[in-house]
């Protein structure tokens, strides 16, 4: 049997005329230098080819892509997971094509990277940091049940944790920590 990491290396979904697959092989470089050229990624700039392939190959990356295109593919969507497939999962450098956005595509996206830290049995903590806290806030909340650390809401980034199964207080209502639970 394949480990965990291969396995979920080799993950695919395909929803109408779109495939989603972890398979970091797809992901046509050039394009991703280019989207990290983009004003979209605010929070980070391109590195050279070599070093953007290395950054793919040591991490659990997500290409959302059209089926009906030609290869190459054009890539639509991209998350990337920095993980060590057993006890901790970190988002990051999540984006869709402007063209997509309002779609559902980017909630598909991100549904799949939950979909996939919920096959980690041991997973303890799963985290991603972001400046948005009008969208990207509630977004992550609602889909990947993201809660706020230690943070003030509407000043500075919002670091936001989710417990795996693997953490000892997984499924239970528990305010400690440094958590600052939303009001309700």
């Amino acid at each position: 049997m394949a480990n965990l990491a291969t396995e979920l290396r080799q993950k695919s979904w395909t929803k109408g005329a779109h495939l989603i697959s972890t398979d970091a092989s797809l992901i046509p470089i050039p394009d991703l230098i280019r989207i990290f050229d983009s004003p979209d990624i605010y929070w980070a700039t391109s590195l050279p080819a070599p070093a953007m392939r290395a950054m793919l190959d040591n991490s659990l990356s997500f290409g959302l892509y059209e089926l009906a295109a030609d290869p190459p593919r054009a890539l639509l969507g991209f998350a990337r997971c920095i993980t060590d497939f057993t006890t901790f999962l970190y988002l990051t450098d999540v984006w869709v094509s402007p063209a997509c956005r309002g779609t559902g595509l980017g909630s598909w996206l991100v549904s799949c990277v939950r979909e996939v830290a919920g096959q980690m049995p041991h997973l303890r903590r799963s985290m991603l940091v972001t400046g948005d806290w009008e969208r990207s806030v509630p977004y992550y909340q609602r889909l990947m049940d993201m809660e706020l650390v230690d943070s003030q809401p509407g000043k500075g980034v919002a670091v936001m944790t989710a417990k795996g199964r693997g953490h000892p207080n997984y499924g239970k209502d528990v305010v400690g920590e440094g958590w600052v639970l939303p009001e309700t």
